[in-house]
């Protein structure tokens, strides 16, 4: 490797804690990480029994892998869970402190931050993304202007490249959308559309609803067959030069627009929603065949999980009214949904299978987080991750592979909702720091519900619940544990302040900034 020296030594100039090859394991396995998109807790049939939508492909992830009871998207919706995967970094210590990313919206993940299609790029792997980005890229402009739309059509120049997208923050191959409800309405091809987006895309309640361009005869029912087909076919491809490969597939459903394909309608009893729930578990199903197909399935870690709860607001009906219509409880028994700092906004399914490192039908409850993704990938593949670098991230390893262990792994968790609220979790407390965890409004908890459960408004200046007694976030202890309180809101600001919520030096906004592009590929 006659380019490690020359590495190094540019790496220690540009990091106290230079990235570097560690011993590495005898074989490394190939790793998918498959995203869904708003599918609650309670939505997958191995989480909730009493669920009106098959989900079989999950439920075989999880009798022949591990299923975590207590796993969480570091925020409640999607743009900062997916820059928390990719840099093991908590979103807030980024530009965006609440919110997502606009349509036309910047690159997020700055320009030399270490992710991880980065990091195992120098291991050795082939790195690709596919599905939905929402992480932004640099749109070129005909006139100089910021990038945006006007009646139907922007102001790109889409005959140049988009940059600052995937393929300029680690990965080899991108195919997918920036967001299936936002312009432009085409797909993207590493770093040029498909096409070019020149038509004013219709708008409609339950399709396309917010104006842009998009590319003529664009069908939002075929984004999520095509972005399986392209899935089954970099795995099948890939898998044919015995190099490991990295897949990042994050797919576009049950997001809205809800729009399950023609066989698969009736196929829940849910509805639309359940439908294209199901459709999203044959997705998974195509995933598994694909790397039996394929011949590595046996070298294959694939974790399933989902970047926020299920939504109220854009779809219909939503989660709560799923509950009158079909008796269907998409958040399962927890408070809250997509956006809020409840336990339903940001805990999710998550499932893992390695054959041979996983035992079958494993069933954990450590409290974990979609930030520890960076860490156990290093783990995994024998990666060195600099101390300033991954600063929210643990090594689940251990937890995946049934390691005895005597306290949790992580101190603690911040969880974030969609307004910037903040939640700290350690052992069965949570903190939310604000007055209610809800961040939906008038779309949040209806009154009936409010009433099943026994919900009264909070007069205080937060919420601490015990979730070992009081699961549902029904009896706010804020005022009869104050020493609780204040060793959580101490431990909540020292996160803040340090930078990081891992052992290890304080860090600043700008720590682990070099140059990805110079990471070397085997």
């Amino acid at each position: 490797m006659p380019r490690l020296p020359l590495l190094l030594a540019a790496c220690a100039i540009l990091s106290t804690a230079p990235l570097a090859r560690s011993a590495e394991p005898a074989s490394k396995p190939n790793i998918i990480f498959l995203l869904a998109d708003d599918l609650g807790y309670g939505d997958v049939g191995c989480y909730n029994p009493q669920s009106k939508i098959p989900t079989p492909n999950l439920d075989r992830l999880a009798a022949e892998g591990i299923r975590f009871t207590d796993a969480h998207a570091p925020d409640a919706v999607c743009t900062p869970t997916r820059y928390g995967i990719l840099t093991g970094r908590y979103c807030f210590r980024s530009r965006l402190k609440s919110g997502v990313l606009a349509p036309w919206g910047a690159p997020l993940i700055e320009d030399r931050r270490l992710t991880v299609p980065a990091m195992l790029r120098m291991q050795g792997y082939t790195t690709a993304c596919i599905g939905k980005w929402h992480l932004g890229f640099n749109w070129p402009t005909t006139d100089s202007e910021p990038p945006s739309s006007k009646d139907g059509i922007a102001n790109i120049n889409f005959a140049k490249p988009l940059e600052g997208g995937p393929i300029a923050r680690g990965f080899d191959y991108f195919f997918g959308c920036d967001a299936p409800n936002f312009p432009p309405y085409c797909f993207i091809e590493n770093d040029r559309t498909v096409g070019i987006p020149n038509e004013p895309a219709p708008m409609t309640k339950t399709g396309m609803n917010r104006p842009g361009p998009c590319v003529p005869n664009w069908k939002l029912v075929d984004i999520l067959p095509t972005l399986a087909r392209r899935a089954v076919r970099y795995i099948e491809e890939t898998a044919k030069t015995g190099k490991p490969f990295f897949l990042y597939f994050p797919i576009t459903s049950p997001h809205f627009p809800v729009v399950p394909a023609p066989e698969f309608k009736g196929k829940s009893a849910a509805g639309d929603f359940g439908d294209y729930v199901v459709q999203t578990d044959a997705v998974v199903g195509q995933v598994l065949d694909a790397l039996q197909r394929a011949g590595v399935a046996e070298k294959t870690l694939i974790i399933f999980t989902s970047d926020n709860g299920p939504e109220v607001v854009e779809v219909d009906p939503g989660a709560y009214e799923r509950i009158r219509l079909y008796g269907h409880r998409s958040m399962g028994d927890w408070r809250g949904v997509k956006r809020d700092a409840w336990e339903g906004g940001h805990r999710v399914a998550f499932l893992a299978r390695w054959p041979g490192q996983i035992k079958p039908g494993s069933v954990s409850d450590e409290t974990i987080c979609h930030v520890d993704f960076m860490r156990t990938a290093a783990a995994i593949t024998g990666a060195v991750v600099p101390p300033d670098a991954a600063e929210d991230s643990y090594n689940i390893l251990p937890i995946l592979t049934g390691q005895e262990h005597s306290k949790p792994l992580r101190e603690a968790t911040i969880l974030h909702s969609a307004n910037g609220k903040f939640a700290l979790r350690q052992d069965d407390w949570v903190l939310i720091a604000a007055q209610t965890g809800d961040d939906n409004g008038p779309h949040g908890e209806p009154a009936w519900l409010k009433a099943e459960r026994g919900y009264t408004a909070n007069d205080l200046p937060g919420e601490l619940f015990d979730l070992r007694v009081d699961p549902i976030e029904r009896r706010n202890l804020y005022a009869e544990k104050p020493d609780i309180v204040q060793r959580l809101a101490a431990l909540l600001a020292k996160y803040k302040s340090n930078g990081r919520s891992t052992p290890g030096p304080a860090s600043s906004p700008t720590a682990n900034l070099r140059p990805i592009h110079s990471i070397p590929t085997e």
